[in-house]
């Protein structure tokens, strides 16, 4: 004898089949969203890099001119300032940059080995800080030489 099976027997398995098929999308889109999300952080790295990486130059930029003024002779260590405040503009906001300097005298020649190194940081960095803070270092070491 053959025995048909009941409509409520089957509407069991239909329920279980949508519950995995909701799961699996579920995860499908947390997976998206954590894709999403980490480029996301990928570009403002890359973004803060380059202002970092911009602002350690300019710095290094600064402590050159003042070592080799246009007009004047060049000068000695002692006339590079420690710091440089980039100027308050979008590509270098939320920078900071310190310059040390050192020279070397070899016969009548002189040596300079500057170090420009910038940190640019968003997100309210403090020790107290409870949001979200990034922070990106650069630094830049340029050789000159004067007579």
């Amino acid at each position: 004898m053959f025995h048909s099976r009941s409509s409520k027997t089957q509407q069991g398995s239909a329920l279980i089949i949508g519950i995995f098929v909701i799961i699996v999308m579920f995860l499908l889109a947390a997976s998206l969203l954590r894709i999403v999300d980490d480029a996301d952080e990928s570009f403002s790295m890359e973004v803060w890099g380059a202002r970092a990486f911009n602002s350690a130059n300019s710095g290094a930029d600064a402590a050159l001119a003042q070592l080799f003024p246009v007009n004047g002779v060049p000068q000695d260590c002692s006339s590079v300032s420690t710091s440089w405040t980039p100027p308050n503009s979008v590509g270098f906001h939320g920078c900071s940059v310190t310059i040390s300097c050192k020279m070397v005298t070899v016969g009548t020649r002189s040596q300079f080995t500057i170090n420009s190194n910038a940190s640019c940081e968003t997100g309210g960095c403090g020790s107290d800080s409870t949001t979200d803070c990034l922070r990106v270092n650069r630094q830049v070491e340029v050789e000159a030489r004067g007579n």
